[in-house]
This record gives C-alpha cells, sequence and structure tokens, in this order.
C-alpha cells in the first residue's frame, strides 16, 4: 500500500491515560501534527548530531523537564532526538531496502545481487549473518538487549529477554507460519505453542459441552449431530475405539478411518491458519536457543528463486550487536495550511520513516510530550505482519516478581520509563495503535 495514503482513524477512542499501551508492531512511518512548529528538529548541528549518537551508544538517561519554552533553543533536546532516531541493522547494503521483507520483491527487483547466483558469497554472507543473529541472542540472554526482529521474505520473528511483555524466560513468536515450518521445528524437539489455535479449541470445546448440557436438560438426544455441520475432533484413542469389530469378528469388512486420514482431521485447524496470524507461534525459555540452531541451519530461511534469493534475513535490534550496521530513521519537518472551521490555521507536521521499533516510538513520543507542550497527535502505520505481536502470550501466568526478573534489564540501553512500558503485558490482541492523541498531557489512541 502507499504510505502517503490517508489512514483511516477507527472511531472509538480510548479513555485519556498518562500512558499508552505497548505496541510490539514495527512501524513503517509516523506523521505527527501540532499546533506548535517542529523547527526544533531541523538542520541539527554537527556538535548536536554527535552528541546524540555518543548518548546512544553510552545509553545516556535523558529527562527533559515537563516543558520548554524554546524548543529550538534547547541542545538537549536536539542532542536528544538524535539519540530516539538511532537503530541497528544486519546485513547493510545501501543499495537495497532491506525492511520490509514480506512482500518487498518489486522493491528489489532490478537492483544488483550478485550473490544470487554465487554459492560461495551466499555462504559468506550467511556465516556472517549468524554469527551476528548470536551475538544478538547472547546479548538478549544477558539483558544487554532487550529485544530484536529476524525479518525473513516469509515470516518474522520477535524474541524478548526475560522481563518484557509479562513474561519470566525469554520468549520468541514467529508469524506468520505454515504446517511445513512447524513441522520442522517440531522435527528439531522444538516445544512451542499456537495460542490462537488453542484458544479456538478450548472455544469450541466449551460451546459443545454446553450444547450438549443443553441437550440433556431438554432431554434431546443427538449424538451424530455436530455443531455448525463440522466433523467432531478426533480423540487420541480413535485407534482404540475399533476394537469392538475385531471381537465381532467383522474387522475386515468394515472400513475404519486410517491413521493419516486421522491425523490430517487433528491438523485441520492448523493448517487452516497458514500464512494467517492466527498462525502465531510461541516458544519460551530454553527452547528459544533451539530456535537459534534452528533457524541457522534452516535452508527455506532463505529464498532460492526471486529477488530476494540468497539475502539473509534482515536483522533489527535497538542496541549495538556484533556484525550491526547504525542507522538513523528519516526525519522531516512540513509546514502547511488548513482550513478549520471558516478559516485556515498553521498545521505544523513531523513525518519519521524507516522501521519504528517500539522504543524509538516510545521515545519520540516523551520528546514531543516536551517540545510540544502536551499538545500534539500522530498517525502511525504499522507493518501488518508484525500487529500480532501485540497479543498477550502469557495470559496464565502470575505477576512477575520483577525484583527477580527484572533486576538487570535496566542495563539494556533503553530509558526506565520505555523499559517500563515494554515491560507490561500487551493489551492490543492482534491489532496495534493507528491514531495516537496527546491533550493535556494525557493520551488517548485508537487501534
Amino acid at each position: 500500500k502507499d504510505l502517503h495514503l490517508p489512514v483511516a482513524v477507527p472511531e472509538v477512542p480510548s479513555s485519556p491515560r498518562r500512558e499508552f499501551p505497548a505496541d510490539w508492531s514495527i512501524k513503517t512511518r509516523l506523521l505527527f501534527t501540532s499546533s506548535q512548529p517542529f523547527t526544533w528538529a531541523e538542520h541539527l548541528k554537527a556538535q548536536e548530531e554527535a552528541q546524540g549518537f555518543a548518548q546512544h551508544c553510552r545509553a545516556t538517561e535523558t529527562n527533559l523537564p515537563q516543558s520548554i519554552q524554546e524548543p529550538k533553543l534547547s541542545t538537549e533536546l536536539r542532542c536528544a532526538f538524535q539519540q530516539s532516531l538511532v537503530y541497528w541493522l544486519h546485513p547493510s547494503l545501501p543499495w537495497l531496502q532491506l525492511f520490509p521483507r514480506i512482500g518487498a520483491d518489486r522493491k528489489i527487483v532490478g537492483k544488483a545481487t550478485p550473490w544470487s547466483q554465487d554459492e560461495a558469497l551466499q555462504q559468506v554472507l550467511m556465516s556472517d549473518w549468524s554469527v551476528s543473529f548470536t551475538s544478538l541472542y547472547n546479548l538478549l540472554k544477558a539483558k544487554l538487549c532487550p529485544y530484536f526482529y529476524v525479518c525473513t521474505y516469509q515470516f518474522t520473528v520477535l524474541f524478548r529477554a526475560a522481563g518484557l511483555a509479562g513474561s519470566d524466560v525469554i520468549t520468541a513468536v514467529i508469524s506468520p507460519t505454515t504446517r511445513g515450518l512447524r513441522e520442522a521445528m517440531r522435527n528439531e524437539g522444538i516445544e512451542f505453542s499456537l495460542p490462537f489455535v488453542e484458544e479456538s479449541r478450548t472455544r469450541k470445546q466449551k460451546n459443545s459441552e454446553g450444547n450438549l448440557e443443553a441437550e440433556v436438560a431438554n432431554g434431546l438426544e443427538e449424538p451424530n449431530s455436530t455443531e455448525g455441520g463440522e466433523e467432531p475432533a478426533p480423540s487420541d484413542d480413535e485407534e482404540e475405539s475399533f476394537s469392538w469389530l475385531e471381537e465381532m469378528g467383522v474387522q475386515d469388512t468394515v472400513k475404519k478411518p486410517d491413521t493419516i486420514s486421522t491425523k490430517l482431521r487433528k491438523e485441520k485447524h492448523e493448517v487452516q491458519v497458514d500464512h494467517r496470524p492466527e498462525s502465531l507461534a510461541l516458544v519460551k525459555g530454553t527452547n528459544t536457543f533451539t530456535l537459534l540452531n534452528f533457524l541457522i541451519n534452516c535452508k527455506s530461511l532463505v529464498a532460492a528463486a526471486g529477488p530476494q534469493a540468497g539475502l539473509p534475513p534482515t536483522l533489527l535490534s535497538p542496541v549495538a550487536f556484533r556484525g550491526g550496521t547504525m542507522q538513523t530513521l528519516k526525519a522531516r519537518s512540513i509546514n502547511a495550511r488548513a482550513r478549520v472551521q471558516l478559516a485556515y490555521e498553521d498545521v505544523f507536521s513531523l513525518e519519521i520513516v524507516g522501521p519504528v521499533l517500539p522504543h524509538s516510538l516510545h521515545s519520540l513520543t516523551m520528546l514531543l510530550r516536551t517540545a510540544q507542550r502536551g499538545v500534539f497527535s500522530a498517525v502511525l502505520y504499522t507493518h501488518e505482519p508484525t500487529a500480532v505481536f501485540n497479543t498477550n502470550l502469557d495470559k496464565a501466568n502470575p505477576a512477575l516478581k520483577k525484583e527477580t526478573v527484572c533486576k538487570d534489564l535496566p542495563m539494556c540501553g533503553l530509558h526506565p520509563m520505555t523499559l517500563d512500558q515494554l515491560s507490561q503485558c500487551p493489551t492490543l490482541g492482534k491489532s496495534s495503535i493507528r491514531f495516537l492523541e496527546m491533550k493535556d498531557y494525557a493520551y488517548t489512541w485508537r487501534s
């Protein structure tokens, strides 16, 4: 979709709050608007830019006052703005746009890809990529990196450190998945769950139990009827349930379902969600390390043909890692006049383009809160395949013992307020924030 098309804003906003919920989707573009100009974000001096990079690398915590009278003259604000635009990328190929990767063939076709027909070069790229991927995982395990994304041409993986998103262990969420990928993961001994598939099964089971109770209460008996005309879910003891045929001596004349068809019926609901957000797979704890090794050795991780052939997945991180390249989001301010009732008023906007990671969104809003005196709005453009990462996957978990789980997280390079936001359990479900507004220092949002 054209990023410059207007976004349809949902009708129902949230109630005003001092903080908005964590949004784990990757944004491709942010458009902030305000009645106050964004001149403070323009033409940073070389010293301010350098200071911003240094603050990022040293994880300097910047705490600004509630409002600044002259934002354009505030060196501290401008340095913090540069600091909030930084992210880290691997591989770095300046002539190729390496995010997004899903559906990116049209943007890559026609560009120089010397590795596509050179196996030796592909091996070098993958070897280098494996080192960077392992480096990121080690940083995550040590709580020196809060989270990172692995963006392949078919799916995206979000690794989160223990203590983030309400989980007490390292988690990895993969979306979308296919039956083939899940089967390969099982064969490697990776334990994972399919939260949406399992939730659907539980709901159907409860519904069928409720219907059965109602039928019994009404004195009805319809053993062959099924809800919605669907086949009943086969039980694990289906093979044993045909032993009575053997006792009667008619086992060869009566046709019974074979193991393959029984298995296919079991997997029916799983296959139906392939390539969809509901196919999201959750990997937890030590299984995430097994997943790391699986992805490094997985041949289908890299396209075998087409414009992305031989190109390793994109790694995106909020902090430095081995082989990572420092990048900055592109920012530009725009001044315009908009008609309000019968008059024209000045409207100022600030556009941020690039892979906007969750921490960057929060850092930028903290700066705008100060610079725009608590009044601004934003339209957020989401990379749709990542919206499902906002699902709360640890609903059954008790409240975290923050003192133990989150003890070392302050060393991960994020501002304490940003870290606190990302530590909360996700609440947006399969959607993401599309519109964010601040009035009188309180947020409302629509998803």
